[in-house]
Formats: structure tokens, C-alpha cells, sequence
């Protein structure tokens, strides 16, 4: 059996993975999102091993909220960022910096 702190090192190693991803990409919006993403994911592992060492349903629940909200996150990113290419024609950040409507 893996104990517990191996599933909370690995969170921890994602997570720190998507913090380095967001600093050092400040261009690119859609490795922006991934790392969103993969932060999103991290904490999910942390609340399922959690809940598996509590013997807790609840993480595992809540997990789903999680995953919901993060599905749809990235689809009205997606299409945020397919309307602002069509506009702009280009997806960098640092030439996203005016917003009119």
C-alpha cells in the first residue's frame, strides 16, 4: 500500500510544475490554461488521497464539483481565446492589453 505522503508529494510536485508554467509563460495564453489546468488537477489528487486515507466519501465528491467547474473553465477559455485570435490575430498576453467593447 502507498502511504499517503507519496500521493501529497506528487500534488505537491504538479502543482509546483503549473506555479513555474504560469511565471515563466506569461505569453502564451493557452499554456496559461494548461497550467491552470494542471493546478486544478494537483489539488484534485490531494483531495482524493484524502479522502482515501480518512475513508471519507466527501473529497471524492467534491471532486466532481471540481472537475465540473474545470470543464467548464476551459471552454469558455477556449472560446475566449478563438474570439480574441479571430479579432487580433494573435494570442500572445502582453498584446492583450486593452479590453473595448
Amino acid at each position: 500500500m502507498i502511504p499517503l505522503s507519496h500521493y501529497l508529494i506528487l500534488g505537491a510536485i504538479l502543482f509546483s510544475i503549473a506555479v513555474v508554467g504560469v511565471f515563466l509563460n506569461r505569453k502564451n495564453l493557452v499554456i496559461l490554461l494548461m497550467a491552470i489546468e494542471l493546478m486544478l488537477l494537483a489539488v484534485n489528487l490531494n483531495f482524493v488521497a484524502f479522502a482515501h486515507y480518512l475513508g471519507d466519501i466527501s473529497g471524492q465528491v467534491f471532486v466532481f464539483f471540481v472537475l465540473t467547474v474545470a470543464a467548464a473553465e476551459s471552454a469558455i477559455g477556449l472560446a475566449i481565446l478563438v474570439v480574441v485570435f479571430r479579432n487580433r490575430r494573435t494570442i500572445n498576453v502582453e498584446d492583450l492589453d486593452t479590453l473595448k467593447g
